[in-house]
Parts: structure tokens; sequence; C-alpha cells
């Protein structure tokens, strides 16, 4: 850096609100990496939050250097929460607190990560370590803390599918967010003063690593080896808007454009058909209740399997509504005369804050606050996520909209590992904003963790039959806005991986191995001092 420009660079960060206005850059920076945008230069927010905590005079300026980072990241990538609380008019005026509070709640994690980072007051070129591994620290704290919400890990901001996310196989997308952050903040010693020949291989080092995950990834995608099973999959995607479905004259219209779509002739007959997430708006208890069960048996061929996500409610003598209500997925089986047989239930096990439950809910309900849901409870959480068994299909692994955020959640080594992944998702709460493009790449990510294809229906968009690497099938996929089906060979499931058979294991040994190396060079730093 030339004398000139590390004195304005100094002489900014003196300023108050020239620190306060990097540091929301840093985190701007580093959220447009993610899709929808996609611009890489953002990464230099990274190294950018670096230098900020490193020239931050206490540890309370470290805080709000990181909280003020992390506070722009979120609100651009989160923002369109506030979309689903637009649906209903009587719920808008909560539209801005839900688009301001969780950016500001996220944030905190941030916050954290650069407070730390500044508390062991590291210096030279192998701070750079201390830093990524605090940061990728807090974010799987972020994670899995109060159930967790790992929306846009670092790691994520790669798209799915390409070569520079298939380290995730190996650590998992929070040990690519560790690889990802050191890479980029290994920059940041080039602004250091001081010798050039270390902050020059500092740099250099932050170049391998990127060109090491990119080798990899190609390498793994060249020796791919794509098949495909005898199974046919049909993913139904009906275009609902959110605002339409649940006004009750729109029931008998919805459940005819599901019906439409699934009888639909094909090319062959599919196996299997996947409805989305909260198909129809009534529960299961209802429609199974009334004739339109057996319009649902009438659109399809005797032999076939219809996975239908549907809420479901269970009588409690002991809940204050008199019964649980559960988000569900449900496997009916075609009999024939017989009609639909109920072959498995899949309920939902994490459940998204002020969507499906209220956390404090007595206290929430007397300000006026009240989830989504409409059904005339909260919903219940299910037990923890196992693969369910098909009669005409392999066992599949149903994941419930945000429980594709998740790591881990799919079995991937024992006896008990499924042959594929069923995300189903209404990312229509979310209208035409960034959040359900964001929430395929997400949950893309499973599928390399794993080796495992994924079939992924939602109402409005994006509809996709991704395989075992991550990638969309060619011309499988359905964006916003699209009504139609996806019929599709079930991709066969690669081997398993290394993530599959380890977990975060080799995570945490390297985090470990970073926080050693990083911690042992402070310490010296103090030492002499």
């Amino acid at each position: 850096m030339s004398g000139a420009l590390a004195a304005r660079y100094k002489g900014l960060l003196s300023y108050r609100w020239g620190r306060v206005s990097l540091a929301l850059a840093a985190g701007a920076g580093a959220a447009l990496v993610h899709p929808p945008f996609h611009l890489l230069p953002g990464l230099l927010g990274y190294p950018l939050l670096l230098l900020l905590s490193d020239r931050s005079a206490s540890l309370k300026g470290a805080f709000w250097v990181g909280w003020l980072a992390g506070f722009a990241y979120f609100f651009i990538g989160c923002w369109w929460v506030a979309e689903a609380f637009l649906v209903n008019p009587a719920q808008a005026w909560m539209a801005p607190f839900a688009a301001s509070l969780l950016p500001a709640g996220m944030g905190l994690f941030w916050g954290a990560a650069t407070a730390l980072y500044r508390r062991f007051a590291p210096v030279g070129v192998r701070r750079v370590l201390l830093f990524a591994a605090l940061f990728a620290l807090l974010e799987w704290t972020r994670g899995h803390v109060l159930t967790g919400f790992p929306w846009n890990p670092a790691g994520a901001g790669w798209t799915a599918g390409s070569a520079m996310s298939q380290f995730a196989s190996v650590v998992g997308v929070y040990g690519l967010g560790l690889v990802t952050v050191a890479a980029a903040a290994a920059f940041a010693p080039l602004a250091d003063p001081g010798a050039r020949r270390p902050r020059l291989i500092a740099a250099g080092l932050g170049v391998l690593a990127l060109v090491g995950l990119f080798a990899f990834g190609a390498v793994r995608l060249a020796s791919a080896r794509i098949s495909e099973t005898p199974t046919l999959v049909r993913i139904v995607q009906a275009d609902i808007p959110q605002d339409y479905k649940w006004s009750p004259e729109a029931y008998h219209a919805i459940l005819g454009r599901y019906l439409e779509l699934t009888a639909q002739p094909g090319a062959a007959l599919p196996d299997v058909v996947i409805w989305p997430e909260g198909a129809l708006p009534t529960t299961a208890n209802d429609l199974f209740a009334t004739r339109d069960a057996q319009a649902v048996a009438a659109a399809l061929q005797t032999g076939q399997t219809l996975l239908a996500g549907l809420s479901r409610g269970e009588p409690d003598p002991s809940a204050e509504t008199g019964a649980r209500y559960y988000n569900s997925l449900f496997a009916l089986h075609d009999e024939g005369a017989a009609g639909l047989r109920i072959g498995a239930v899949y309920d939902k096990h994490r459940l998204v804050p002020f969507g499906e439950y209220l956390p404090m809910g007595d206290l929430m309900g007397k300000i006026g606050v009240r989830s989504l849901v409409h059904v005339p409870a909260d919903f219940s959480a299910g037990p923890a996520p196992a693969p369910i068994s098909l009669v005409n299909a392999p066992p599949a692994q149903p994941l419930i909209c945000y429980e594709s955020l998740y790591p881990g959640f799919t079995p991937a080594t024992a006896a008990s590992r499924p042959a594929w992944i069923v995300n189903v998702s209404n990312d229509a709460w979310f209208g035409a904003t960034s959040g359900p493009r964001q929430h395929l790449n997400l949950a893309s990510y499973r599928a390399i963790e794993t080796g495992l294809p994924m079939a992924r229906a939602t109402p409005t968009g994006v509809s996709a039959m991704i395989d075992p690497w991550g990638r969309i099938v060619e011309g499988k996929r359905l964006d916003p806005g699209h009504a139609g089906v996806i019929d599709v060979r079930l991709p066969q499931a690669a081997e398993p991986t290394p993530y599959g058979r380890w977990g975060d294991l080799p995570f945490a040994v390297a985090l470990t191995l970073m926080l050693i190396a990083g911690r042992r060079r402070a310490g010296k730093a103090k030492l002499g001092r």
C-alpha cells in the first residue's frame, strides 16, 4: 500500500463515522457474495473487518465494528423475511421489526467474534488464523444456539454445485466458511507497515487456498459419475401466491390445480409425485374427512405414491386448544379400489421461530404478536429427522423448509442411510425476493455434504432436482412465477462423503489448530511488550 493511500486509510479509521461506514461496507460486501448477487469482490469485506478490529481502541469498539458489519450482512441477506408479514394485512405492522430485529440479533455473533479477536490483541500475519477461527466458531454457534439460524453462513457464498463448493463434502459448509474467510482475510496484512515479505507470503497463501479449493472441486466434479435409478419422480409447482392461498373461496381452485398437474400425461408414469410444504389450505384431517381425498386418489394411478406437505392435528386434552398441530409430509400410496393408504408421516422437527411457533408465547401474545401459522395453535415439533420407507421408491429423508438449512440432519453412513432427500418448502411467503434463490442454494449444500440427490418442491419456486454434487439436473428446474411439473429420473446416490463419515470433526480439528497457532503468536506478543 502506498504511503499516501495508507495515510488516507488511517485518517478514515480515526474518524468515527468513517469507521462506521467501513464496518457497514465490510458486512454489505460479504453479503453480496451470496445469491442472487454473486459479487465475489465482496469477499474483501472480511479483510476489511479484520483491519477495523485491529484498529479498534477497546473491546467495546471492536464489538460495535463487528455488530455493524453483521447488521449490514444480515439486513441484505434476510430483508425478505419482512415479506412474510405483509401477506396478512393484520400482521403488516410487524414487518419493519422483523427486517431490523433479526439482523440486529444475528449481528451479535459477529460482534462477539471481533471482540474476542481484539481481546487477544494478536499481531503479525498469523493473526489471520485467529480471526478466521473465531469468526467460524461464532458462525457455528449462530447455527446451533437456541435452535440456531444458519442462514447464509460464509461458506455458502459459493454457488452450490460449483467447483468452489465441493470442499463442503469434506468439512461441511462451516469448514468451507473457515477456509474461505481465512483465504480472504489473508490479504489484510498487505495494509500493515513493516517488512513486505511476510505480508506478501500471507496474501500468496490466501491465493493458494482459493486455488486449492477450485482444484479440489474441479477434480471432484470431473470424476463424478452420473447415473439414474429406475424411479421416476414428478415435482409439482402450482404457482400459488401466499396471499391467495388462504382465502376460503380459493380452496377448490387450488386443489384442482394440484390434481390437474398430478394427473398431467407424461412420457412415462411417475412412481412418486411430490407436492410442496402446506400444499393445500386445509389440514390432512379435514382432507380425509371429505370426498376430496377421493379426488386426490382419482388423480393418481394405482401404485403411485404421493408425497404431500400437509398440516395435521392430533387430539391432546392437555393442549389449550384440545389438539396439537404438526407441519407434516405424508406418503400416500394409491392402492386402486382400496383408495389411498398412509404409508408414512414425517413431522417437522426444527420449527421456524415466529413463523411456526412463538418463543415466549404468553408474553408475545399479550403484545399482539402471533405466529404465521394458519391453524388454531402453534405447531409442535416432531421427533429428530429420520428416513421414511416408500412402497415403490428407495427410502427418503424428508426435510421440511427451514430444516434444509441444517447440516447433519440426514444419515450419511449408517445402515439407515437414505437414497435421496425430499425437501418440501413454502417459499411463497417471500414472494419475488432473494429469499427463495438463497434457500435453494443453502439446501443444495445438503446434497454436497451427504452425496445424496435432492428433490425440492415449492409452490412458487424454486423447485428442482439436485444431483449428489449440488448441481441442478439440466433442464429440471422451475423458477418463481412458473407453474408446471418436473419429470425426472432420480439420480443415483454417490458414495458416502468424508463429511458424511466424520461430520464436523475435520472442521473442529482445523478450527482448534488455527486457534492454537493464532493464540500462541498473540501470547508471545504480549510477553514481549
